[in-house]
C-alpha cells in the first residue's frame, strides 16, 4: 500500500485508531483530527462506522479542524458523500468543529464528481450548513494542517 501522509508533517499527531479502511490522527494541542483513507472504496456502513468512532474522540469539544485525507479513493459513492455532508458534519459543528479540509484524489473526474454532489446536496437541502463551515481543498497533509 503506498503511504500518503508525510512522515514529518505527522510528527506532532498520535495514532489514535487504525482500522481496514482509516487511519486516524490526533493532535489534542492543535485542535485537529485526521482521517486518512486506506482503500480505493469504503462501503457506506463501514464508512458511517469509522466516522462514528471519531464522532466519539471529537464529541468532548477539544477539536476545530477536521482533516480527510480522500487522495486513496477511486470510487465516488454519493449517499456516503451525502450522509457525510448533512448528518456527520452538521453533528459535528455542534461539538465546534468548524474547519473542514480536505485532500481529493488527483483525477480531475472525482474533483469534478465531489462539486457535483456538493452543488445537488446543497439545492436539495437548503437547511444545509455550508455557511456556517470554513472548507478548503488542498494539495497535501502539511498545507490542510497549516491553513
Amino acid at each position: 500500500m503506498k503511504e500518503t501522509l508525510n512522515k514529518s508533517a505527522l510528527e506532532n499527531f498520535d495514532l489514535l485508531f487504525e482500522e481496514r479502511y482509516a487511519k486516524i490522527f490526533v493532535n489534542d494541542d492543535e485542535g485537529i483530527v485526521i482521517c486518512e483513507l486506506l482503500t480505493d472504496y469504503v462501503p457506506i456502513e463501514d464508512f458511517k462506522q469509522t466516522f462514528d468512532k471519531i464522532s466519539e474522540i471529537i464529541k468532548p469539544g477539544n477539536f476545530e479542524k477536521f482533516i480527510f485525507d480522500k487522495r486513496a479513493l477511486r470510487a465516488f459513492h454519493q449517499p456516503s458523500m451525502e450522509w457525510y455532508f448533512l448528518v456527520w458534519k452538521k453533528e459535528m459543528l455542534r461539538y465546534g468543529v468548524s474547519k473542514h479540509r480536505k485532500i481529493l484524489p488527483e483525477e480531475k473526474w472525482f474533483e469534478k464528481m465531489v462539486m457535483i454532489a456538493k452543488e445537488q446536496i446543497m439545492k436539495n437541502n437548503p437547511d444545509n450548513i455550508i455557511d456556517k463551515l470554513d472548507i478548503k481543498y488542498c494539495s497535501s497533509i502539511e498545507e490542510a494542517i497549516s491553513i
